[in-house]
């Protein structure tokens, strides 16, 4: 053959072989074919969107995909419907925000679940109201041994100090006990004193104070831990009532898009009405639990505390935290400051641990492998705090511990640097930053304006690169989120409309409140790897918005509604109006 042939003959070899291959190799359009017909489907597609999926990169998607109760996929809607099977659900989210679910780093589930169920007093506004409300709630609890709520506001009442004489008149035939809104006073009629043997010969209890009147008998205000002997003598709430509170607690948050919450105060009664209703299936909630520790013990209850602990750890509750109050609260002139207070008389407030039991009990706790969450208001109680945590490092050595140090109402600037080096969790409550009643009324003419500047800075302490956290501490103040974050935001009541901000250089910006409600809070609770941000491999938790919130006037955030929320990947709220399923 030629040497022409045999190049006629190779070259139809060549074109006979690419055109079996040709048959053979899918086209890359078939190639995602073919990949998504082996892998396995997905049980939930969730497209157009805004989805912010906070991220390392603080990146956006439009569209994810869930399999197993975690999320499988992140894009855009047509790689989520290439994972699409006849069974699996497509939702439209019609163009709305979906976030991680958010973290509420510090609420009180069951006991303001009880508060809702009991005598309710958040919404009165008079002092005449209040009384109004509480011969309502006796008069509809017949059988009740004792009347129980609370919710009443601090300036209602001169010096914050309501009298037991007008509650003897609403509760007249048995005790009485109603916890002030911030849960640092408890107002109780003549009967719950004299069950609690409380009379003018009683001493102020460590830690505590008893309000006397001119005559020096106990007024009916008892503030921190001067209640006690009132609580040690209230009948604890029965299992089935704890429930309805937790499920009280559990609906309000899911309706706020909250998928994760730190308990910030657990007993043996709490854990327990979790781990019913864990095992019932309808917790819809991972909670992570700092149990109380006992400001009368010292570090001998950290073997007990220890158990309890073994006995709350799995999937959905990890009681791996542990509570302690460092003060009280600036209003009521219980909270520890470096400085002394204006008009009373020299004090600076209390420490309820000593810098050195604080120390000895954190030492204990952190021993023990305990996570400390610690409250402290007051300037004094900070720096006590960080130096305990200080003392953690250098007494043990470095680890993740994540303390977190909660409410940080007023911080010495000097301290804020602290934070960071420290990796301190600064858990701020963003509601309260804003120049309400007991800002005007009780908390600046106790500090004076110079000190007055660093209430609340949560910008000044995100600036400096600190690890931040939010929660709500619910009851004390709305659950939800978004009225937390516009407040942060705006620096004013969300009722009030656009104006000057109060102290506006600690307004914080959107992307901080929305990573310190999310991952930042996914972080003080040890899930970061499970939660946080939307991104595959995590667990499916998510808030539906109705409205971008970058694309938004800061003051209209507030008024956004949470359309849906997942847990793992399953629906656990819809409001009544939400985009339809496909």
């Amino acid at each position: 053959m030629s040497a022409a042939g045999r190049l006629a003959a190779l070259a139809l070899v060549a074109l006979f072989i690419a055109a079996q291959v040709a048959r053979s190799e899918p086209k890359a359009s078939e190639v995602h074919r073919v990949v998504a017909r082996s892998e396995p489907k997905a049980d939930l597609v969730l497209f157009d969107a805004s989805v912010y999926t906070v991220d390392a990169a603080r990146s956006w998607a439009r569209a994810v995909a869930v399999r197993d109760g975690r999320i499988a996929y992140v894009g855009d809607d047509a790689g989520a419907r290439a994972l699409a099977g006849p069974r699996t659900a497509i939702v439209d989210l019609g163009g709305g925000m979906l976030v991680p679910g958010f973290v509420d780093a510090h609420v009180h589930p069951i006991s303001g679940g009880l508060q809702a169920h009991r005598c309710d007093l958040s919404d009165r506004e008079t002092v005449e109201a209040l009384l109004a409300r509480i011969s309502e709630c006796a008069a509809a609890r017949p059988e009740a041994p004792w009347i129980l709520g609370g919710g009443w506001a601090l300036p209602l009442f001169p010096g914050a100090n309501p009298d037991r004489r007008s509650l003897d008149e609403a509760v007249p035939d048995r005790p009485a006990a109603l916890s002030a809104a911030d849960g640092h006073s408890l107002w109780v009629n003549s009967k719950a004193l004299a069950l609690a043997g409380i009379t003018r010969a009683t001493p102020d209890p460590p830690g505590g104070r008893i309000e006397r009147d001119a005559a020096g008998e106990p007024s009916g205000t008892l503030r921190e831990s001067a209640g006690q002997r009132v609580w040690d003598r209230v009948p604890p709430p029965a299992r089935e009532e704890s429930a309805a509170a937790l499920r009280t607690a559990l609906d309000l948050a899911h309706r706020f898009g909250i998928t994760t919450w730190i308990d910030a105060s657990a007993g043996e009664a709490e854990l327990a009405a979790y781990r019913d209703a864990d095992r019932a299936g309808g917790l819809g909630m991972f909670v992570r639990a700092a149990l109380r520790v006992d400001p009368s013990r010292g570090a001998e209850q950290v073997t007990a505390l220890a158990a309890l602990r073994a006995r709350n750890w799995g999937e959905h509750v990890a009681a791996g935290a542990a509570k302690l109050f460092a003060d009280g609260v600036i209003e009521s002139g219980t909270a520890a400051l470096l400085a002394p207070y204006v008009g009373r008389g020299g004090s600076r407030g209390e420490l309820l641990w000593s810098e050195a039991g604080l120390r000895e009990i954190a030492l204990a706790l952190d021993a023990a492998g305990f996570q400390i969450h610690v409250h402290a208001i007051g300037d004094r109680a900070v720096r006590a705090t960080l130096d305990a945590i200080e003392a953690l490092d250098r007494e043990h050595g470095p680890r993740d511990r994540r303390a977190t140090i909660a409410h940080i109402e007023l911080i010495d600037p000097a301290d804020i640097p602290r934070f960071r080096r420290l990796r301190a969790v600064a858990d701020f409550q963003p509601i309260w930053a804003l120049e309400d009643r007991y800002i005007r009324d009780l908390t600046v003419p106790f500090l004076g304006p110079e000190r007055a500047r660093w209430l609340y800075p949560i910008a000044s302490v995100a600036k400096s690169g600190a690890p931040l956290a939010a929660g709500s501490d619910w009851s004390v103040t709305s659950m939800n989120p978004l009225e937390a974050i516009e407040v942060a935001l705006t620096r004013r009541d969300p009722a009030s409309p656009p104006g000057p901000a109060w102290i506006p250089e600690e307004r914080a910006d959107l992307a901080t409140l929305l990573a310190a409600y999310t991952i930042g809070g996914a972080w003080a609770a040890f899930r970061e790897r499970e939660v946080g941000s939307i991104e595959v491999g995590k667990r499916a938790d998510l808030a539906l918005l109705e409205r971008n919130l970058f694309e938004i006037p800061a003051h209209e955030i507030s008024e956004t509604r949470v359309l849906r929320t997942w847990f793992e990947g399953r629906e656990v709220y819809r409001a009544a109006v939400s985009p339809a399923t496909d």
